[in-house]
């Protein structure tokens, strides 16, 4: 994977995250900036980046689609079911680069979609188990073992374009 398809990625779960209340604002401009020093460049990603986190809070709604389009990647809607997926994928990538433990990935999707999201109803039965570990005959290893192969996954994902869809002007 290059240096600019990371990057594109990158942006990519940030506004998912975003959109679905886990990160803020100011970390998506943070993303934006990193995405413009790999090479992604657009007018839109470009006023993006150059938000204050002051500004971000207010701006983002209407900049983080502009940019996102013109990169040729997508914006979910915030509470869109999509989107829910979207930011499960991004959160399974950040347990898997180390962020968060097996233990807290599946805590996280257990309290934000309980059992009602189809795409992450097996973590929230394994944030159950680990809840009962004690009274069963598994260990907090073979959780982690079966979570961190459902994280592997929700982070299969699809090629993310490079190249952006509009041109600069």
């Amino acid at each position: 994977m290059t240096s600019t398809e990371a990057a594109a990625i990158a942006l990519q779960d940030h506004a998912a995250l975003w959109s679905m209340g886990e990160i803020r604002a100011s970390d998506v401009v943070n993303a934006a900036c990193d995405a413009l020093v790999t090479g992604l460049d657009t007018p839109g990603l470009r006023v993006l980046a150059a938000c204050t986190r002051a500004e971000a809070d207010y701006d983002i709604h209407d900049l983080l689609p502009e940019a996102l389009n013109e990169l040729g990647l997508t914006f979910y809607p915030v509470a869109s079911e999509a989107g829910q997926e979207a930011a499960a994928r991004a959160l399974a990538r950040r347990m898997l680069a180390g962020e968060l433990t097996p233990r807290e990935f599946t805590f996280r999707i257990h309290q934000r979609y309980g059992h009602e999201l189809p795409l992450t109803e097996r973590l929230a039965v394994f944030d159950d188990e680990y809840d009962v570990l004690e009274y069963g005959g598994r260990t907090v290893d073979q959780v982690d073992a079966e979570v961190t192969a459902e994280a592997r996954r929700l982070a299969a994902h699809p090629h993310v374009p490079t190249e952006p869809t509009d041109t600069p002007n």
